[in-house]
């Protein structure tokens, strides 16, 4: 998950509530998604980014493809979780705390990114719109990343076009946890890719999820 803690009160209760649920959180999110899998598979690398990367399970992909793979995201716990699958399962990654608004990495520097079930955790639209723009900006000219969200195709949800709401996480104890996420429809997710810089190669839904393959704004 990613955000800016130090000066959004609305993002750093997102950070917070990952910071809280960390540990039981990383042991239901093991195995990476079809999808990402199918996207990295056979890819050949010098560096690859994991926007979001939580317990590090899309990381772990990048590493085996890239020279050099960079986990990133805002929950200082999650990344706990994320150094011990590094150690675990014997990968070798950088896994770095920081924002999906403020990617600490150059302009055209990412040959392959991963930006995945992290983007509807920005509450605000103005926040998803400019952190593909960070995506857009550090991609390389031949280069392509996954983007995924949560959306309206899910079955349990009933509504029909995009909404905020919070998602229960529940605990060991009993405790449900509530996060915020952003619901997109279909309509909104291509509506938002296309108010910012990157460039959509492929959209599709799958598994409830929305999905785009996207490069930078300045690639042939």
């Amino acid at each position: 998950m990613t955000g800016d803690e130090d000066t959004d009160p609305d993002r750093r209760g997102v950070v917070e509530t990952y910071d809280y649920i960390a540990g039981h959180f990383a042991t239901k999110r093991e195995n990476p998604w079809p999808e990402a899998q199918d996207f990295i598979a056979g890819r050949d690398v010098e560096t690859a980014i994991d926007v979001g990367c939580a317990n590090g399970r899309h990381t772990e992909l990048l590493a085996d493809v890239a020279e050099r793979a960079v986990g990133l995201d805002a929950s200082r716990e999650l990344l706990r979780e994320a150094v011990e699958r590094e150690r675990d399962h014997g990968f070798d990654a950088g896994l770095v705390q920081g924002d999906a608004l403020r990617l600490p990495v150059r302009t055209d520097s990412v040959d392959l990114a991963v930006y995945v079930a992290t983007m509807h955790h920005l509450p605000r639209r103005e926040d998803r719109i400019g952190s593909l723009d960070e995506l857009a900006r550090v991609l390389k000219p031949d280069a392509r990343g996954l983007v995924s969200v949560w959306s309206v195709e899910h079955d349990y949800f009933q509504e029909t076009r995009g909404f905020d709401t919070t998602v229960t996480f529940t605990m060991p104890d009993g405790t449900e946890v509530p996060r915020y996420y952003h619901i997109y429809d279909t309509v909104e997710f291509g509506e938002d890719l296309a108010a910012s810089a990157v460039v959509v190669e492929r959209e599709w839904v799958s598994q409830g999820n929305c999905y785009a393959v996207v490069r930078g704004a300045d690639s042939a």
